[in-house]
């Protein structure tokens, strides 16, 4: 029973985006390990921008100073 969890930023991803998500996960798992879809859980959580850091940085900040480099 296959529990994977997606930890995405908060940036508006679409409800079609997100099962695609789902969709690609599963089915990924029952070509590479045999796992049953019925029994195969995907679960995504959407963390706020101000929640996740890169680098020692809030993700704000690092993508700023990455597209000034």
């Amino acid at each position: 029973m296959p529990y994977v969890n997606i930890k995405i930023t908060r940036e508006g991803a679409t409800a079609d985006q997100k099962a695609r998500l789902i969709k690609g996960v599963t089915d990924l798992l029952v070509e590479v390990l045999a796992k049953e879809p019925a029994t195969t859980f995907v679960v995504i959580d959407e963390v706020a921008l101000e929640d996740w850091g890169v680098g020692g940085l809030p993700v704000d900040e690092f993508r700023r100073r990455v597209a000034t480099d």
